[in-house]
C-alpha cells in the first residue's frame, strides 16, 4: 500500500532524516494553506494547526515500511499526531506537533530551510550534520524497522 505524505522540515531533501524516504518518490513542492504555526524546537520543526502561517514542504510517495518509519521518527502518536491534508498530488499525511511550544519561536516563513539555509553558520551546520533528539533516542529502532 502507497501512503503520500508532506514533509517539512529535517526530512526534506538535504536535510539530516532525509534517508529515512529512500525509495520513495519525490512529487513535488507544496505550500499549505494559511492555517498553521511553525515552530523551531531546536535540531527540528513542529507544525501546530492554527496559525496564520502557509508551510513549504514537499510531498512525496512512500510505502507502508516507510510510513513506519517516519511515525517512529515523529514518536507518533505521542509526540506528533497526524492528519490528512489536500495536495495538488492528492490527500497526503502531514505530521503536526503535540508537546508543549511555549516560549518556542515561530518560523514566520513557515519555510524551516530558513534556519539551514546559510551553509557557513554554526547553527545551520549543528542542524544539518546532528541528528535530531527524537532520532537520538530512535536510533536503533529506525535500524532495525524492516527497509
Amino acid at each position: 500500500m502507497h501512503h503520500r505524505v508532506f514533509v517539512y522540515g529535517t526530512l526534506l531533501r538535504g536535510e539530516v532524516n532525509h534517508h529515512l524516504l529512500a525509495g520513495a518518490v519525490l512529487l513535488g513542492p507544496h505550500r499549505t494553506p494559511a492555517a498553521f504555526t511553525l515552530y523551531d524546537l531546536g535540531t527540528y520543526p513542529g507544525l501546530v494547526r492554527g496559525g496564520v502561517t502557509a508551510v513549504l514542504g514537499e510531498v512525496y510517495r512512500i510505502d507502508g515500511t516507510a510510513m513506519i518509519r517516519l511515525d517512529a521518527l515523529e514518536e507518533y502518536p505521542r509526540l506528533y499526531g497526524r492528519f490528512l491534508m489536500p495536495t495538488p498530488y492528492g490527500s497526503s499525511w502531514i505530521y503536526h506537533y503535540r508537546g508543549d511550544v511555549r516560549g518556542r519561536p515561530a518560523i514566520r516563513s513557515g519555510n524551516w530551510r530558513d534556519l539551514t539555509r546559510d551553509r557557513d553558520s554554526v547553527r545551520a551546520g549543528a542542524i544539518r550534520n546532528r541528528r535530531n533528539a527524537k532520532t537520538q533516542t530512535r536510533r536503533q529502532a529506525l535500524r532495525s524497522a524492516p527497509a
